[in-house]
């Protein structure tokens, strides 16, 4: 058997209406999962990649800004498709000031979105990973998990955070058959970073410092994707991975 096969998974991925989010649920799809796609966005493009695969694929409109709706996705997903295989935490807003000047709104907005609904969320698949006995939770992090950044203080605690997070979970449900780990990327291709790539400036100082050589297409995230919700990666716990195209290396 090939143990990144994931046919007869089903996974939900947040966010996956575009960017990232929309490429992992591609990858997973091709590896045979059936998706369930979660987010405040119309899923039809995200439906029509996957569509040639021949997966199943259902849509939840949900906001997922506060935790309210977390208990409902994972009910639709088992009422939908009988169960809840993989979850990936993908879903996530970035906001950008001086932090001498940034608002509590927009800290309170982002750390919601990025590492309070990631809980919950976790939380409430873990449920129904328990009673089938194994599950694969994966968190979208960030290089903001390591480094510090500049003019976004929230982002960046958010995704240090849910680093934390992962492997405080991990610890948690490692023996109980739920793998927690999650996936750093680097400088991609998505629409966080169209103001950084028409910065001329910031656009060539980025790419000078990514041995790769160029920005990540979000396709390039999938391979990761898939390990992380597969057989193949049953003994790992509590990891984050970068997929940066070697800029922590450098």
């Amino acid at each position: 058997m090939n143990p990144f096969a994931l046919s007869g998974q089903v996974a939900i991925v947040t966010g996956a209406n575009t960017g990232l989010g929309q490429a992992i649920a591609v990858a997973l799809a091709q590896a045979g999962a059936d998706i369930v796609a979660v987010g405040r966005s119309p899923m039809d493009k995200t439906q029509a990649k996957i569509a040639p695969f021949g997966r199943r694929f259902h849509a939840i409109k949900a906001d997922l800004s506060t935790p309210e709706p977390c208990a409902r996705i994972v009910e639709e997903t088992c009422d939908q498709f009988g169960r809840c295989d993989i979850l990936v935490n993908n879903a996530g807003i970035i906001r950008r000031a001086d932090a001498i000047e940034f608002s509590e709104a927009d800290w309170d907005a982002v750390i919601d979105t990025n590492l309070k609904v990631p809980f919950f969320l976790a939380q409430a698949a873990a449920r129904q990973m328990l009673k089938q006995g194994r599950g694969k939770v994966v968190n979208i992090a960030s290089l903001l998990s390591f480094q510090g950044g500049i003019r976004i203080p929230s982002y960046t605690a958010s995704k240090s955070g849910l680093a934390g997070l992962t492997r405080l979970l991990a610890c948690e449900w490692a023996s109980k058959g739920i793998n927690v780990n999650a996936i750093a990327p680097g400088y991609f291709v998505t629409n966080n970073t169209d103001a950084l790539r028409a910065d001329k400036e910031r656009n060539a100082a980025i790419l000078a410092r990514i041995p790769a050589g160029h920005w990540g297409e979000p396709q390039e995230i999938g391979g990761a994707a898939v390990f992380l919700s597969s057989r193949a990666s049953d003994y790992v716990h509590g990891i984050v991975l970068p997929v940066d195209g070697g800029w922590l290396a450098r």
